[in-house]
């Protein structure tokens, strides 16, 4: 049974800093792509990075490059969202999804299982 179980969201100000975790299992993930989206109250969920889980490369949307980085650990099976300087318009509940595809794709109906999702929320 595959299970992506997010932790790591919380509250902070606005310039701080969180580390999400996406602790994954039921798959063997190196045949994967893992993504993170985003949804903020009243907006469509949208996607905010992604990574190939064999070879590590990964892509961003635009409001994030420079400030988030994935990562994967693959004797954890987990894999991160490192976020940096964050603003207030990054609050939202994060969703970890996995596509069973090594395929880069920033759709979320590519994406095959999703997480519970965590609540980040960036005060100004």
């Amino acid at each position: 049974q595959v299970q992506l179980v997010e932790s790591g969201g919380g509250l902070v100000q606005a310039g701080g800093s969180l580390r999400l975790s996406c602790a994954a299992s039921g798959r063997t993930w190196s045949n994967y792509a893992m993504g993170w989206f985003r949804q903020a109250p009243g907006k469509e969920r949208e996607f905010v990075a992604g990574i190939n889980w064999s070879i590590g490369s990964t892509y961003y949307v635009d409001s994030v490059k420079g400030r988030f980085t994935i990562s994967r650990d693959n004797a954890k099976n987990t894999v991160y969202l490192e976020m940096n300087s964050l603003q207030p318009a990054d609050t939202a509940v994060y969703y970890c999804a996995a596509r069973s595809s090594t395929y880069r794709s920033t759709r979320r109906n590519d994406y095959d299982y999703w997480g519970q999702g965590t609540q980040v929320t960036v005060s100004s």
